[in-house]
Order: C-alpha cells, then structure tokens, then sequence
C-alpha cells in the first residue's frame, strides 16, 4: 500500500483538495481528511510513537527488572562485597540486587524508546503536532498509479509539506 500526505493549513483548502480528488474521478475509500471536524488520527490509524514506545518499555521491563535484580544479587554474593557494613550478607546481596534492577529498569526505558519520546521520532509524531495546530492532513491510499495521480492534484493547494510513503503488504 503507498501513501501521499499533504499538510494544508486551514480546512478550506483541504476541503477544495478532496473535492479535486473526487472530480478526478479517484475512489472515496482511497483519500481522506484529517483535523477538526474529520477523521482524528487515532480514528484513522495514525499510530502514536509515545504510545508505541511505553508498550516496549512495559513490556521490557517485565523481563528485564527480575533479571537485573538476580543478576546483582548474585554478583554481590559471588564478590562477596561488604559496600554497607550495617547491612550484613544479606543486606548487601538485597542491595545489590536492587541495584541491579534499577540499571535493568534504566536500560529497558533507554534501549525501549524512551529517547525517542523525549526527542520525538518519525513522521508520525510530526503529522499529529500538526494536527494538534490546527492544520488538515489530506491522505491518499492505494496503488502506485493511484498515488501518482494524486500527486499533481494535491500540489496546485501549495501543501505546507507532501510526502509519499510505499509499504509492503
């Protein structure tokens, strides 16, 4: 399936850019409008990275949390490290183990996305900012022909942006 995006600025002309795509003659299931007053980007399966990106890191620290937490128990009885004296043997392998479950749980934020929803990543976040200004996204579907027809239609609007995307399915 390949996709054009076209971010307009207001709804008028989204709604003129749609009407254009009607006339030549394009099949409605395959264009849309996104804004206020349309289809929202979760309605249309405009997929949040943020979203995305807290699932892997719930899921990551499932696994990961109780291993780090074994792995710095064992470490600490295998050293045999007195770091806390008050603590005793097994006070310091329960640190250590806590320890090692607080990195886990660093690792499963910074190697599941957590970068990504602080610095923001893909187009996808870029789209919904847009949306969240007020502006309309005007979205084609369909075959490589189907795109390519909709390519010159859309850029008589002068889109802030128009990118195409090609995925396999």
């Amino acid at each position: 399936m390949n996709y054009l995006v076209a971010v307009l600025e207001n709804r008028i002309k989204a709604e003129e850019a749609y009407s254009a795509l009607e006339q030549a003659s394009l099949p409605k299931e395959n264009f849309d409008i996104l804004g206020k007053g349309f289809k929202t980007a979760d309605e249309y399966g405009l997929i949040d990275p943020a979203n995305q990106a807290w699932k892997q890191i719930r899921m990551m620290l499932l696994w990961l949390v109780p291993f780090g937490f074994a792995a710095g128990f064992v470490f600490n009885n295998i050293t045999g490290l007195d770091t806390f004296e008050f603590a005793g043997r097994l006070g310091n392998q329960i640190i250590g183990g806590l320890l090692g479950a607080g990195s886990a749980a660093m690792g499963a934020f910074f190697i599941g996305g957590g970068v990504g929803i602080a610095v923001g990543s893909g187009d996808a976040l870029s789209y919904r900012n847009r949306l969240d200004d007020g502006k309309f996204l005007v979205v084609v579907r369909g075959s490589e022909a189907i795109v390519r027809q909709a390519t010159p239609i859309l850029r008589q609007f002068r889109p802030e942006n128009i990118q195409g995307y090609s995925g396999n399915e």
